[in-house]
């Protein structure tokens, strides 16, 4: 599928299994920092929707003004941070380079790459809406591709 001319109705109807959209206050500034950062693709890009694809897998980005007829809408924070309480899982994405980068755009280290119990290093990235991205990769000694 070509992300860059499907419409929204063919687009809508090919989704499939568990979806995420992410509603955020400029959408273009948060594509724009998670392909920066986590070398993610964005795609149909505007001031109010973004496809955005992350190895095989897909989200949408979308700014309140989409929203106007959700219900969602009406339960959103007046005040930063939106995110509170996602964690956003990056598990192909390393800790070290994408802190590296998070840094450089100007995002906040919640936590700096750490080797966690459960065997990956990952780290916690916060963006300008809250939501916490938290990249991820096996421990060497855990790796099993």
């Amino acid at each position: 599928m070509d992300y860059e001319t499907v419409s929204p109705e063919e687009f809508g109807a090919s989704l499939r299994g568990i979806g995420l959209n992410i509603l955020v206050r400029d959408v273009e500034a948060t594509a724009a920092t998670l392909v920066a950062v986590f070398d993610m693709g964005a795609h149909r890009l505007s001031e109010d929707f973004a496809i955005m694809t992350y190895g095989d897998q897909l989200f949408q980005l979308h700014s309140d003004t989409t929203y106007a007829r959700n219900p969602l809408l009406n339960v959103l924070p007046e005040n930063p941070p939106r995110g509170g309480g996602i964690e956003i899982r990056l598990y192909d994405s390393d800790p070290d380079t994408a802190t590296e980068r998070a840094e450089a755009a100007g995002l906040t280290i919640l936590q700096a790459p750490r080797d966690k119990p459960h065997g990956l290093r990952e780290a916690y990235i916060l963006d300008g809406d809250g939501y916490a991205w938290v990249p991820s990769r096996p421990l060497p000694s855990h790796d099993i591709s």
